[in-house]
């Protein structure tokens, strides 16, 4: 397959940009980019994906979601919602225990649907759902390769639940875990799913240690997302989390610390020595109002930091959007902000997906995964290698998004998503979450 017709942004370590350029592709791999006359002179194919003067750009990659938060678009919650702890027992935690086996489904569907229309390509998410637990990291496994997304699937672990709810899950994260292991298509991993620390005994952290042992292959866990997580690990431990997580070897290369808006400097520094990953969720701290990621004094320290979405969008447009003015209000100087959001999605989340995938990822070179998205965009003002960046923050949303391509195959074309029916699909989501809504 050729993709041609488009301004071509590699993000290569060259920062190579073709204003005319085609990207060729054989199996799943990308063998070839550059000039769209050269490409086309050079290579054969019967398949020709015409980006109709757009661009062409690695696929989008969102290294924290949550699945099961699908149904939540457009609910009243008649509880109250007036501080982090009440959004998470009034909303979330109300949601995720009424979902069943058909909501898990419907959710991974439709979750997966929008990504691919925004140019999300590799999806990392981390699930829950106490009623429909066993088995719920399969069904959304089903769900990608029904689809053809990338994606990492993990199951929160908590003590909410009680003691057989917390089994089971840790059950659930290892099955996968092994399960995912063993698929050779690298399209599908696993990670060990853990809440937070605030809702994890000792006991809980003692029975994952033990569980994981011969089969580790990294954690995904929320850290210090609410200032109240971190106050009551100092009350219940007399430690602060990180320290707590490094006590029980939860952290590493291959572990996704999410939010960390809370921490101190002593943390980061456990964080960087560990090589643990950070990622940023910017509107979903913002909408519960827990503060921000600092994540100037993050990189600063040479922490991995990455960007998600926390499931507030499926749009990483939006999240880059929102990070670049977040960092910018929050340290009072508009002079940054854009460098390092474009580090965070287009450096680091690769370098996170470098950790669990055979190839390269969130890069059109020679050898890399073709997970590819076509944006369709006119530039008003001069575009090149210099300020394509520029232009996607300011200048583009997901909805601008015309082809994706995953894994050498395309899975929407022309703004329709192949393979699965689309309105049926989110007419049965209608149906459902309106079910669910009324028991909220």
């Amino acid at each position: 397959m050729i993709i041609t017709n488009g301004k071509v942004i590699t993000n290569d370590k060259n920062s190579t940009f073709y204003d005319n350029g085609a990207v060729y592709i054989k199996d799943n791999i990308i063998v070839d980019v550059g000039n769209s006359d050269e490409i086309k002179k050079h290579y054969k194919t019967e398949t020709i994906l015409d980006a109709k003067g757009g661009i062409i750009l690695p696929g989008f990659i969102c290294t924290h979601s949550h699945i099961y938060s699908a149904y939540a678009r457009g609910i009243s919650v008649t509880k109250p919602t007036d501080n982090f702890f009440n959004v998470l027992e009034n909303l979330w935690w109300s949601l995720d225990s009424k979902l069943k086996e058909k909501d898990v489904e419907l959710n991974a569907l439709t979750t997966y649907i929008d990504s691919i229309m925004n140019g999300v390509t590799t999806v990392i998410d981390h699930h829950s759902g106490p009623q429909s637990l066993d088995g719920s990291l399969f069904i959304i496994a089903e769900a990608a390769k029904k689809l053809g997304i990338r994606t990492s699937l993990c199951y929160e672990v908590t003590d909410r639940y009680g003691d057989d709810v917390r089994d089971r899950a840790i059950k659930e994260n290892i099955a996968f875990i092994k399960a995912a292991q063993k698929n050779e298509s690298d399209m599908i991993k696993g990670l060990f799913g853990l809440h937070a620390s605030f809702t994890v005994s000792d006991e809980t952290l003692y029975k994952v240690r033990e569980a994981m042992e011969g089969v580790y292959d990294g954690y995904h866990i929320h850290v210090a997302e609410g200032l109240e997580d971190e106050l009551l690990c100092l009350k219940k431990y007399k430690k602060r989390i990180v320290n707590r997580l490094f006590d029980f070897d939860i952290l590493g290369e291959r572990t996704i610390a999410a939010h960390c808006v809370h921490i101190n400097a002593g943390e980061m520094d456990i964080l960087k020595k560990t090589n643990t990953n950070v990622v940023h969720n910017p509107e979903s701290n913002m909408n519960n109002a827990v503060g921000t990621t600092n994540v100037l004094k993050l990189l600063e320290k040479g922490i991995v930091v990455g960007l998600g979405t926390d499931a507030y969008t499926n749009d990483m447009y939006e999240s880059m959007k929102v990070a670049k003015i977040l960092m910018s209000h929050e340290a009072s100087d508009p002079t940054v902000g854009f460098a390092e959001t474009k580090q965070m999605q287009f450096t680091n989340n690769p370098i996170i997906l470098s950790k669990y995938f055979n190839k390269n990822l969130g890069v059109i070179e020679k050898g890399a995964y073709a997970d590819i998205a076509v944006a369709e965009y006119n530039p008003p003002t001069p575009m090149h290698k210099d300020n394509w960046f520029g232009h996607l923050v300011f200048g583009l949303s997901g909805k601008q998004t015309i082809h994706t391509v995953i894994n050498g195959k395309i899975v929407m074309k022309d703004r329709e998503v192949l393979g699965i029916d689309v309105d049926k699909i989110m007419s049965e989501s209608r149906i459902r979450a309106a079910e669910i809504w009324k028991e909220m």
